[in-house]
């Protein structure tokens, strides 16, 4: 630290004794000497100890104008949200009416943080006083910086509208009337939907949404009554769907409201006023008796004034059916295939549906009448497959505008796309439901997806699937998405609201759990992403995390956020703890990066990472995933090898995690990732081409070496191909070793061993019966039905003979395939008679040798001297070595053998 600027502080310091005389003389230019003074400061990285000398001078000299101003200054461009010197230093020009200096001072607080709020509220304080213009863009900027504000956003709203803007008119009362709700002000967001309600009525989405916080948070009754004034302009301009949806939504607020009941009767008369029977049905449903359910009123209203001339209906037992006529009590309904049923009036309530004629059922029924668009089935299958939008919202709405995709596949497979066609549309459907803003999700059901009458802003749509979304760590992958979004306002209420819902939980819980630490996280990193949403925690991150009882556990835990990544922010926070490489060590297990070690290693605390080695491979069952990420990431390392594990430790720890997991599988603990940590451990000793396993043992004296052997055909569930390979690294550098009596048998997997040869044959024959042999057949088969009677068609008769034994074969073919196990060659072993070997057998009784290649049943050629392992003959001669003397009967036939030579087939 420069001593000339500590004397030069402790000088300015000493002479300021405050004064009035002092104050009345103080000018602008006195307070550019104090900001060179910490432009110095901060030049010189003292910043911290000029500020510990100004609040030193502060704890007794309270009203020290330079410690005020130097430690107020130095604290915000630490990023300090404490504003206290700087608000204390303003309070007293303010008060001795220096109101340029205070002027200056907010300019240059604003200079370094542009969200300061307390400087925006007193510059915009200082201009409404002064009558300056500046004032307006100084209210949009408090407006932006602090999402609570709503009197300014008022303000604003009225003044653009004054000059006639309404696009910003209504921008800022949006703005105004979500704060307001907020806030619960209630009589104020009365008076502001008015104003939006006169202005942008069509906007029900808006609307709606403000209408479920304000029942959320401040009273349902109160959001009806709002709602009736949004109601009067759709009835008025006689949009009756709508109109009749707000009153249903009333009406599940307070199902006895006679207004809304009397003027669902009137909307009702006046949607349906050409329909012949709509008075009759209104009071035959009894819509106005206060006595009768209200929403089965609706349904029965609903349902018999669908039931007229050319609609459709549906029935669960005869499907859909369009109404031809209607005569007193009785409809008469054409269920196409099904006939025509004459169904009364009150049986058809109770037992149809009725169906729009844009329903997808109608539209599958339909296909190829005169009433229909699509003349094809193709047709339709083309429509769905080139115009998604128009496929996804026919369903959607098909479904009572609330729909999931499990219903949307089941309407088009497999009666319109095959399942591999639905592949690709299902990917292509769910990446325009996303993007297309005319789609949103069901604000009660993240599963389903709605179609809107309008595009809403994406600041809605983020929303509704906030709040439709329940997980916690997916409300946190929506709110990244919102944040990253270059489309959306960050200034939005709407983000200010998802927001607050993390905040909550660090303003009060009972313990620290998940939600409570990845909350701080969101927090601080969006905070410092958008500086107006910027939120002080009363605890720090080392005060949580000593709470934690296995913050192991927690950085796992983190990974539920796939868009945030939080487990990356949790080890930069831990990182910030006095301890922090301890605390790595601790979870590492967890972590399991490379880039974490070296960390540790660069922080000069190579033993904690040497030990954590150590430890490791002290204690497999504990640290197994440890242990295979040190062996295949680090075995290479300088400070790895420090650390002196033999490599004939590290491989037989493996050997045993292999050994554990199998034993895990068997007790049905783990299955999958114990297959996956088997196949992992398995890749990485006994590669095909690099088998580390078996180099070390090879360089191992004769004890060491069938010890390390022992290890791994002691594992009854390995695979036989790895055991049989090393068998023959051990038979190549000694050929006269002697196995155990279990070990010499050949290892064969189940199933059918075959050559890939072989198998790239069968393969091809099986494409070639499905793709030209059994079409050909079929059409012989057809074109022989054709001649006539078929008792006497003797052309028939053999082509269908035919076709039934080209599907055996086929089938039998198939069947062979799902067995085949292709061979591997580098697992050959001329040690015992064996598949990929070819044998010479003395014949005792003739003298004369024979020789056979064993290969497998596809292979099998006995008139050229290739046999099965799987025939009897084969069989019987497996196994053996040679030497060795062999008899056995085969079909009552004796054989005696002495197996003379044993090599490698050439395949």
């Amino acid at each position: 630290m420069s001593k000339e600027l500590v004397d030069l502080v402790q000088a300015k310091l000493k002479e300021d004794t405050w004064t009035r005389a002092t104050i009345s003389n103080y000018t602008k230019n006195n307070l550019i000497e104090l900001t060179a003074i910490v432009e110095k400061a901060r030049s010189e990285n003292c910043a911290g100890e000029i500020k510990g000398i100004c609040d030193e001078q502060l704890s007794h000299t309270k009203d020290s104008i330079t410690a005020l101003y130097i430690s107020g200054m130095l604290g915000l461009k630490q990023g300090s949200l404490d504003n206290s010197s700087l608000e204390a230093l303003v309070d007293i020009f303010q008060n001795n009416h220096k109101e340029p200096i205070v002027v200056y001072m907010c300019e240059t607080i604003l200079s370094d943080d542009k969200s300061n709020k307390f400087a925006l509220r007193t510059l915009a304080a200082n201009y409404e006083q002064e009558g300056n213009a500046e004032l307006w863009s100084i209210y949009e900027r408090i407006v932006k910086v602090d999402l609570t504000e709503a009197e300014i956003a008022k303000k604003l709203a009225d003044h653009y509208a004054a000059e006639n803007d309404a696009e910003k008119a209504n921008e800022f009362y949006k703005k105004a009337l979500l704060r307001y709700v907020n806030n619960k002000n209630i009589n104020s967001a009365n008076e502001i939907w008015s104003k939006l309600v006169a202005a942008i009525p069509e906007e029900i989405d808006f609307f709606l949404l403000v209408q479920r916080k304000i029942a959320k948070s401040i009273s349902a009754d109160k959001s009806a009554l709002m709602m009736q004034e949004l109601y009067n302009w759709y009835k008025d301009n006689k949009k009756w769907d709508t109109a009749i949806d707000i009153l249903k939504l009333n009406l599940t607020i307070d199902p006895k409201d006679p207004w809304a009941r009397r003027e669902i009767s009137d909307c009702y008369a006046q949607k349906y006023e050409k329909h012949s029977h709509v008075e009759e049905y209104i009071r035959s449903s009894d819509l106005n008796q206060s006595y009768r359910n209200v929403f089965e009123a609706i349904s029965d209203f609903e349902k018999h004034i669908a039931f007229d001339a050319r609609n459709f209906v549906y029935h669960r037992t005869w499907g859909v059916g369009v109404i031809l006529k209607v005569e007193n009590d009785t409809l008469t309904i054409n269920f196409g295939k099904n006939g025509k049923k004459d169904i009364s009036l009150k049986m058809a309530v109770n037992a149809l549906q009725p169906l729009s004629k844009d329903h997808i059922w109608v539209i599958k029924a339909t296909v190829g009448s005169k009433s229909s668009k699509f003349k094809t089935k193709e047709e339709l299958a083309k429509e769905i497959k080139t115009n998604k939008a128009w496929a996804l919202k026919t369903i959607i709405t098909s479904y009572n505008n609330s729909c999931d995709f499990k219903k949307i596949k089941a309407e088009l497979v497999p009666s319109i796309l095959t399942t591999s066609e639905w592949t690709s549309w299902n990917s292509g459907a769910k990446k325009l439901l996303e993007e297309d803003s005319t789609f949103g999700v069901n604000p009660n059901n993240i599963n389903e997806y709605t179609v809107r009458e309008r595009a809403i802003t994406p600041e809605e749509k983020y929303s509704n699937e906030f709040k439709a979304q329940k997980a916690f760590f997916a409300r946190i992958d929506i709110l990244y998405k919102f944040v990253e979004d270059e489309t959306t306002d960050k200034e939005s209420e709407l983000l200010a609201d998802m927001f607050s819902y993390f905040t909550g939980f660090l303003k009060s819980f009972n313990e620290v759990d998940e939600q409570v630490i990845a909350s701080y996280l969101v927090v601080k990193e969006v905070g410092q992403e958008i500086p107006s949403l910027a939120f002080q925690c009363k605890y720090t991150f080392a005060q949580l995390y000593g709470e934690l009882d296995k913050p192991k556990e927690m950085y796992t835990i983190l990974k539920g956020s796939k868009k945030g990544n939080l487990r990356a922010s949790f080890l930069e926070s831990v990182k910030m703890l006095p301890n922090w490489e301890d605390e790595y060590i601790k979870m590492f297990p967890a972590i399991l990066k490379k880039e974490v070690l070296e960390s540790i290693i660069h922080a000069d605390q190579v033993d904690k990472v040497q030990k954590l080695v150590t430890d490791s491979f002290e204690d497999f069952r504990t640290y197994r995933d440890v242990i295979l990420f040190l062996f295949d990431e680090c075995s290479d390392e300088d400070w790895f090898k420090a650390a002196n594990v033999s490599l004939q430790k590290q491989l037989i720890a493996i050997v045993n995690i292999i050994s554990q997991c199998y034993r895990e599988i068997d007790n049905h603990v783990e299955s999958t990732e114990n297959k996956k940590i088997i196949n992992n451990a398995c890749k990485m000793l006994f590669d095909k081409d690099n088998n580390k396993y078996a180099a070390f043992m090879l360089s191992c004296d004769m004890e060491q070496m069938s010890h390390m052997y022992t290890l791994v055909d002691d594992i009854r569930e390995l695979d036989g191909v790895i055991k049989t390979q090393l068998r023959n690294k051990i038979l190549e550098k000694y050929p006269d070793y002697k196995f155990h009596a279990t070990e010499e048998k050949s290892s064969a997997p189940k199933g059918m061993l075959v050559t890939s040869k072989k198998l790239e044959e069968k393969r091809a024959l099986v494409e070639k019966m499905q793709n030209v042999d059994i079409p050909a057949i079929a059409k012989e088969v057809a074109e022989a039905k054709e001649k006539g009677d078929l008792k006497e068609n003797a052309e028939y008769i053999a082509a269908k003979e035919a076709q039934h034994k080209l599907g055996n074969d086929l089938k039998r073919l198939q069947e062979e395939l799902a067995r085949a196990v292709v061979f591997d060659p580098t697992t050959a072993t001329s040690s015992i008679v064996s598949f990929g070997t070819k044998v010479t057998l003395l014949d005792k009784a003739s003298g004369k040798d024979e020789e056979y290649t064993i290969l497998g049943p596809w292979e099998s050629d006995p008139e050229n001297g290739v046999i099965s392992y799987m025939s009897p003959f084969g069989n019987a001669i497996l196994d053996h070595k040679v030497g060795e003397e062999l008899s056995f009967t085969i079909n009552e036939h004796k054989y005696n053998f002495e197996v003379k030579k044993i090599v490698i087939a050439k395949l």
